[in-house]
């Protein structure tokens, strides 16, 4: 290992205005960076709301910034009402770069969006870059569909900005499954900098859950954050009622962003069956993922690594609208025989998607349908980490005994 600093930092951005899957990502990585290097702190930046309700390891803590919420039709809008958006990112931007100045991190990792929401974290990457702080982009394997990425980054001049600006790029993900950036114009430059790390392993937690009931023999119906997840939840239990012989018992989590009338609506027609039991939100998903039979899900990043992690037959039925990375996502993943997939004006047909769940009880893991895909990003992470920080440095930055994580 190479030499660094006893005491390094990483300042971690995850802007989190829908969903969870940005913040998970980050909580994953920092974990993974203070298991393997003792004396090393990290502190994430996120926005999400409920940012709290998760455990976080020693070292690794987060910071809140104001949320900001991403509507369906792609707009954004304050969480608290009766503040401008203007206004609410102008103290997002100003905590940013506060944050920045005060951590002193030696590497800031900013998280699928270069520039941060609305541009806010342009200025602490102008900041940092001149006191010589490691500039770290990461991605998702999929960003979103070719034509509407490039829109959106030539209309902020972003693959520019990020040239300039980002030392690394790393890609959470193999680079035989997807090119992020797959339909831009990418300077050699830029390409130089990526890094196709692979997909991000998860663990199940091993600590006991107090208060709560041990479950067996269930199909896992996942809508990560929920925001948009009513129509799953919908249509899995349509399935349920439309064919009498489907008795397998599911849970189904709901999400802690889905809207109050959607969730009462749901959790009254779930509770009709008595096969289906229904929750709002569990902060430790992989747990249940790890015991679940199958997993039903509408395939955000973070649902991939642990269908991968634990090993779990899927079925995939994606959002697609107003971003297509899961429609994207999914049907790559179907085409390298990971995941089983229905697109969604194929689910809401009750007898369809009640066959479908009978067939994913039937089908092998992906260790036996796609046994090529490999978990080796948070090992390859922390290999470039300690390369970064062990560039300037005499001093040491312990591994933990056991070295890096697998």
């Amino acid at each position: 290992m190479s030499p660094f600093p006893q005491n390094a930092r990483i300042l971690m951005y995850s802007h989190d205005t829908f969903g969870l899957g940005h913040l998970r990502r980050c909580r994953t990585i920092a974990h993974s960076l203070v298991d393997a290097f003792s004396g090393l702190r990290v502190l994430i930046i996120s926005g999400a709301t409920i940012a709290g309700a998760f455990d976080y390891r020693a070292r690794v803590d987060f910071v809140k910034i104001p949320s900001v919420i991403k509507l369906r039709n792609g707009e954004y809008t304050s969480m608290n009402r009766h503040i401008d958006l203007h206004d609410t990112l102008k103290m997002r931007q100003s905590i940013i770069r506060h944050t920045a100045e005060t951590f002193e991190p030696d590497i800031f990792i900013v998280d699928k969006e270069p520039m941060g929401l609305r541009r806010e974290v342009e200025e602490t990457l102008v900041y940092l870059k001149t006191r010589g702080t490691a500039l770290v982009l990461g991605l998702r394997e999929v960003m979103d569909a070719p034509h509407l990425l490039k829109s959106e980054w030539e209309r902020n001049d972003v693959l520019r900005k990020v040239d300039q600006l980002y030392d690394d790029i790393w890609v959470y993900g193999p680079p035989d499954f997807y090119d992020p950036l797959l339909g831009l114009e990418v300077p050699q430059s830029l390409r130089a900098k990526m890094n196709f790390v692979g997909f991000l392993q998860r663990q199940a937690s091993s600590k006991p859950r107090n208060g709560t009931r041990e479950r067996d023999d269930y199909i896992l119906v996942t809508t990560g954050g929920g925001g948009d997840g009513s129509d799953l939840i919908r249509d899995v239990i349509n399935a349920y009622d439309s064919d009498p012989t489907l008795t397998q018992r599911a849970l189904l989590v709901l999400g802690p962003y889905m809207p109050a009338e959607q969730r009462q609506q749901l959790t009254q027609a779930g509770a009709r069956n008595p096969a289906l039991e229904i929750i709002e939100f569990d902060n430790r998903m992989e747990d249940l993922i790890a015991g679940a039979k199958a997993v039903v899900a509408m395939g955000g990043y973070n649902t991939y690594c642990e269908i991968l992690s634990f090993d779990k037959p899927a079925l995939i039925i994606p959002r697609i609208q107003p971003r297509e990375e899961q429609l994207i996502r999914a049907l790559r993943a179907h085409e390298l025989g990971l995941v089983d997939m229905l697109h969604p004006d194929e689910s809401v047909d009750g007898p369809r998607l009640s066959q479908a769940l009978k067939d994913l009880l039937k089908r092998p893991p992906p260790s036996v349908t796609a046994p090529h895909m490999q978990l080796d990003g948070l090992s390859n992470i922390c290999q470039m980490v300690n390369t970064w920080l062990g560039r300037d440095s005499s001093d040491h930055l312990s591994v933990v005994q056991g070295g890096l994580p697998s």
